[in-house]
């Protein structure tokens, strides 16, 4: 008796109801839309990881170079910020090369407009479009007067992708206005290092 009431229970479901085909596709909706979301964050974040990378790598960059050349220390200075291609036109000497003829303060001028625009992305184009460095970038370099031997600071500012409080370490880029009200979008990397002129 019960084998034949299972066996007409059995019989009556006929298939997948409205209602369970409709919660599946609601759960299968807010899944999708969970990992959508995922994705998303993670670009941002991803983005903002490499842009820290590229101004750790260009301030390294720009310190050893200072380094390697310590008669022409004081004209790694700029009077102003770097970026946006401030330097203008390439310096007339190229210093590249063994057979360049440079003086160290050739050298110096060359090293600086060379870091430049490869902080602007200039040095990779796409399309007539410059595809590398950081977005919006800004340099700051201060040191000991006339080259002397000390500390010498690089401070990078760039356009981050998500607003923040403005960071307080350091006030390179401020008031330039590419980073938004309050400078809600500017994100620094400071670096520091001691550069002895011997």
């Amino acid at each position: 008796m019960n084998f034949t009431m299972t066996m007409n229970k059995v019989k009556n479901q006929k298939g997948v109801s409205l209602i369970e085909v409709l919660v599946t596709l609601v759960l299968i909706s807010v899944a999708l839309l969970g990992s959508a979301s995922l994705q998303v964050v993670s670009k941002r974040a991803n983005s903002q990881a490499l842009q820290r990378s590229a101004a750790a790598h260009f301030a390294n960059d720009y310190l050893s170079k200072m380094r390697s050349n310590r008669p022409a220390l004081a004209t790694y200075i700029p009077v102003g910020n770097l970026g946006a291609a401030s330097l203008g036109a390439a310096p007339a000497k190229g210093c590249v090369g063994a057979d360049a003829n440079c003086t160290s303060a050739d050298l110096a001028g060359f090293d600086q407009w060379q870091w430049e625009q490869e902080l602007d992305g200039a040095t990779e184009m796409v399309a007539d479009a410059k595809s590398g460095g950081l977005l919006e970038p800004t340099a700051c370099i201060t040191g000991p007067a006339a080259g002397a031997a000390g500390v010498y600071e690089i401070a990078i500012a760039w356009r981050g992708n998500t607003e923040h409080v403005n960071p307080t370490i350091h006030d390179c880029g401020e008031g330039s206005g590419k980073y938004g009200t309050d400078n809600a979008y500017r994100h620094v990397l400071v670096m520091n290092t001691f550069i002895d002129n011997n």
